[in-house]
C-alpha cells in the first residue's frame, strides 16, 4: 500500500519506518529541510533504540523515502497519516495550528490536482482514487469533525477520515509498534476499517485486538490512557510523601498493594515526577476540554498539581540537608532525560531540579548517556557536562540521581566515595538499597523511605 506520513517526530518516524518494514511504500514529509536531509543520509534526528537500523534497511530497499513537499507526499498516497505536534497552548489546551494548517493544504492540493490533471487522482474505471486521512496525533475530541469541515471547504474531492491513536513509549517505540497491546481504529465506514485492518494485520498476528469505534471515542482513548497512567504515578508519589512523614516505607507499601490483581505493579514507582512529550500536555489538555464543556476534572487536576510539587521534592531535601544558600556547593546530576532510553528532555524533572539548585547559587556537573546535547541547549554554560558519571562526582558535595538509566544501578560506591567531597546521595528514583548505600559510608535520601 502507498502511505504518506506527515511529520517526522517520534510518532511519525516510527510509524513510517514500521509500515515500510512490512512491505508498504512510505513517504515521510516534514517542513524541516535540515531534518529531511539528515534522514535521506540514513541518520535519525532522534534517539530511539533500534530505529537507525530499520531506517537504513528500508531506505536501501526503496520502501521508505523523505520529502519536504506536501504535494509529493499526498498525491500518490492511499492513506495519509497526520503525525503532527499538538503542543499545549497558553491556556493549557492542545494547539491544533499544525493539524489545521496541514489539513487545509491537503484539501487544496487534492482539489487542484483533481481539476487540473485528470487521471492523477483517478482510480479504476475513472472513479476517484480512494484516499483516507488518519489522525495519529493526539488531538482533542471533535478534531476529526473539524478536519472534515476544512476538507469540504477547500476540496470538492471527498476524503475519508479516521482516527488511529498511537501508544508508543519513547525508548521502546519500535517494540510497541511491532507488538501492540491493542490497535484502536476510529472509523466511519467499512472501507476505512478494511484499509486500516490490512495495514495493521501483520502486527496483530499474535492475538492483539483491533478495537473499532467512532472517531470521537478513538480521540478520547489516548487522553484517558495517559491521564490514568499519570494518576497512578501521582497517587504513589502522594503516598510516598505520607510514608516519609509517618515513618513508613513506600517501597514495601507499593509492592503489597501491587499484588492485588485489581491494581497491579506497573506505574507504581515513586519518584520525582513524570515528564516527556505526552503526559504533561495530555493531562493539561484533558483539563481544558473539561472546562470547555463545563465538566469538572478534579481528579486529573490534582494529578497535575501533585506532579508539579513532586518535581521540587529533591531540591527541598537538598536544602534541608545543606541549608538554603548553596553557594560553594557542587552537585553531581546523574540523568537528564525525562526517562531512560531517550534523549528527550521535554518537561523533564531534571530541568526543575537544576534550575532550583542554580537559584540557590550551587554549581552543577551533569551526565546523561544520550541527552547531553539537549541539556546544553537548555542550560548553556550554566552547567558543566561530564564525560562519564564518575567525572561528574569529582569534589561533589552530593549526587542527585534523576533518571534511572541501567548503567547507574550498580555503581562502584567505593570509587564514588573517594571522588566526592561529601558522601551524600539523593536518590530521586529509589534505585539503590538504602542499607547497602549507608553501609558504604554514604548519607542516603530516597523518596518515601524511612
Amino acid at each position: 500500500m502507498k502511505i504518506s506520513v506527515i511529520g517526522t517526530g517520534y510518532v511519525g518516524l516510527v510509524t513510517g519506518t514500521c509500515f515500510a518494514e512490512t512491505g508498504n511504500n512510505v513517504v515521510c514529509m516534514d517542513v524541516d529541510a535540515k531534518k529531511i536531509a539528515q534522514l535521506k543520509k540514513r541518520k535519525s534526528p532522534i534517539y530511539e533504540p533500534g530505529l537507525d537500523s530499520l531506517l537504513e534497511k528500508n531506505i536501501n530497499a526503496g520502501r521508505l523515502s523523505f520529502t519536504t513537499s506536501l504535494k509529493e507526499a499526498v498525491i500518490d498516497s492511499q492513506v495519509i497519516f497526520l503525525c503532527l505536534p499538538t503542543p499545549p497552548g497558553a491556556d493549557g489546551g492542545a494547539d491544533l495550528k499544525y493539524v489545521i494548517d496541514v489539513s487545509q493544504e491537503i484539501g487544496k492540493i487534492i482539489d487542484t490536482e483533481s481539476r487540473g490533471t485528470r487521471g492523477k487522482l483517478q482510480g479504476n474505471a475513472g472513479e476517484a482514487a480512494y484516499k483516507l486521512l488518519v489522525t495519529k496525533s493526539t488531538v482533542p475530541i471533535g478534531t476529526g469533525d473539524k478536519i472534515k469541515e476544512i476538507l469540504k471547504r477547500y476540496s470538492n474531492v471527498k476524503l475519508e477520515m479516521a482516527s488511529n491513536p498511537e501508544f508508543l513509549k519513547e525508548g521502546n517505540a519500535i517494540q510497541d509498534f511491532m507488538f501492540p497491546d491493542r490497535v484502536v481504529l476510529g472509523v466511519e465506514n467499512e472501507k476505512a476499517e478494511q484499509t486500516l485492518r490490512e495495514l495493521y494485520e501483520p502486527f496483530v498476528r499474535t492475538g492483539a485486538p483491533i478495537l473499532l469505534m467512532e472517531i470521537r471515542s478513538a480521540e478520547m482513548v489516548k487522553y484517558a490512557a495517559n491521564a490514568f497512567l499519570a494518576t497512578r504515578i501521582s497517587f504513589i508519589n502522594e503516598i510516598a510523601s505520607l510514608c516519609e512523614k509517618l515513618e513508613a516505607d513506600v517501597d514495601k507499601v507499593r509492592m503489597a498493594i501491587g499484588y492485588d490483581n485489581r491494581i497491579g505493579q506497573k506505574f507504581l514507582f515513586p519518584g520525582i515526577g513524570w515528564g516527556g512529550s505526552c503526559f504533561p500536555k495530555d493531562v493539561k489538555a484533558l483539563i481544558k476540554m473539561g472546562e470547555e464543556v463545563s465538566v469538572g476534572t478534579p481528579v486529573v487536576s490534582a494529578v497535575n498539581a501533585v506532579n508539579e510539587r513532586q518535581k521540587r521534592v529533591l531540591p527541598q531535601k537538598v536544602k534541608r540537608h545543606f541549608g538554603l544558600d548553596l553557594k560553594d556547593k557542587k552537585f553531581a546530576i546523574w540523568g537528564l532525560s525525562f526517562k531512560p532510553k531517550t534523549d528527550d528532555m521535554r518537561e523533564a524533572s531534571s530541568v526543575v531540579v537544576i534550575e532550583e539548585l542554580l537559584k540557590c547559587r550551587a554549581t552543577v556537573s551533569a551526565f546523561d548517556p544520550v541527552a547531553m546535547e539537549n541539556a546544553e541547549r537548555i542550560f548553556g554554560k550554566k552547567v558543566s557536562y561530564a564525560k562519564d558519571p564518575y567525572a561528574a562526582l569529582k569534589n561533589a558535595d552530593a549526587l542527585l540521581l534523576i533518571t534511572e538509566w541501567q548503567e547507574f544501578r550498580e555503581p562502584d560506591f567505593e570509587k564514588m566515595k573517594m571522588l566526592m567531597k561529601n558522601p551524600v546521595i539523593f536518590d530521586g528514583r529509589n534505585i539503590y538499597n538504602p542499607g547497602k548505600v549507608r553501609a558504604a559510608g554514604f548519607e542516603y535520601y530516597g523518596i518515601g523511605r524511612k
